[in-house]
């Protein structure tokens, strides 16, 4: 391995430096994230676990970029979310966040398939054909090459 990609792989992929988020309740402050430190590297797994209402959702919300933490860092990709506008970090994220959902995010009236292919097409990054082929690629990473035809139930 060389070592500019060897040290890609050992920079974080994703680092939060002291993140603080707080919200309003009528006159006082809800601090629902408290100094927090983390750095995630590339091929790293973690599991975020807690209580309800512990922040889970906040926490993914602020490390995808979408939303900002009252103050600290977050850096993914070498970019710094914190210091990015709403339109900035939505190009983050086109080119470097994926997202698994609880709820499925799926259009009803469209097939495994195109529901797959529509946010690669609208990435305007890769031809039609490309977008088809791909999409049929990640449905069949995830056992789903079979219902490519299929609509959400």
């Amino acid at each position: 391995m060389n070592s500019k990609v060897e040290h890609e792989l050992q920079a974080p992929l994703l680092s939060l430096k002291n993140v603080i988020k707080q919200v309003k309740t009528g006159a006082d402050n809800l601090t629902i994230l408290q100094g927090l430190d983390l750095q995630i590297k590339h091929a790293e797994s973690l599991a975020i676990v807690g209580a309800s209402g512990s922040g889970k959702s906040t926490l993914l919300g602020i490390m995808a970029g979408l939303d900002q933490p009252t103050s600290g860092e977050v850096w993914l990709n070498d970019q710094p979310l914190h210091q990015l506008d709403e339109d900035q970090r939505a190009a983050v994220r086109a080119d470097g966040v994926g997202f698994v959902f609880q709820n499925f995010q799926l259009l009803p009236a469209l097939t495994a398939l195109e529901n797959v292919r529509l946010p690669l097409e609208m990435s305007n990054r890769y031809s039609l054909k490309q977008c088809q082929a791909l999409a049929k690629q990640w449905l069949d990473k995830v056992g789903l090459s079979q219902r490519v035809e299929h609509y959400p139930t």
